[in-house]
């Protein structure tokens, strides 16, 4: 049974992180400074993606691509929470991180165990608790979530969205 569990999370899981790197790669250089709201939505889909594989839930948390939490008055307009990128990274930047990401992602999906997947995802200042099974899912909907806003904004400023993914490979 956890074979078929593990093989369907990484078809899923991995297409959804397949929709998020080909919205950001699709994204015209020519706006990534311009409009910050695409950047923004993606580096904050990219670090929680990264976030929620950290196992143990991380007690302290820190990204390949440097960030800082921020009270709300200093939020830049664009930006979707307190995780504020230290600077505008490259497309490759985040294209990078995706990568790394997604093969974090695979390896933990194709070592799950029967007992992994009865474990607790629990972040210590007592927001989630999730069994891990559900923390992996949770996750995937976030990477869906906001791939579909990001192919959203391509719609509106190109006219052209990245086809849909129905399986990943590896």
């Amino acid at each position: 049974m956890v074979n078929i569990v593990k093989e369907s999370l990484w078809t899923q899981f991995g297409a959804s992180i397949d929709m998020l790197k080909n919205a950001v790669a699709l994204w015209p250089e020519d706006f990534w400074e311009a409009d910050k709201k695409f950047f923004y939505t993606a580096y904050h889909t990219l670090v929680f993606l990264d976030y929620y594989l950290t196992i143990p839930a991380p007690k302290e948390f820190s990204s390949s691509l440097p960030f800082t939490l921020t009270d709300s008055g200093e939020i830049p307009e664009e930006a979707i929470d307190d995780i504020i990128p230290n600077k505008i990274y490259s497309k490759q930047e985040l294209l990078d991180y995706l990568q790394s990401s997604r093969e974090k992602c695979y390896g933990i999906i194709s070592n799950l165990t029967e007992e992994k997947l009865e474990e607790r995802w629990i972040e210590e200042d007592g927001g989630m608790d999730f069994a891990f099974l559900e923390i992996l899912l949770y996750n995937m909907r976030h990477v869906q979530h906001h791939a579909a806003q990001l192919n959203m904004m391509l719609r509106q400023k190109i006219n052209d969205a990245p086809r849909w993914v129905s399986r990943a490979l590896f």
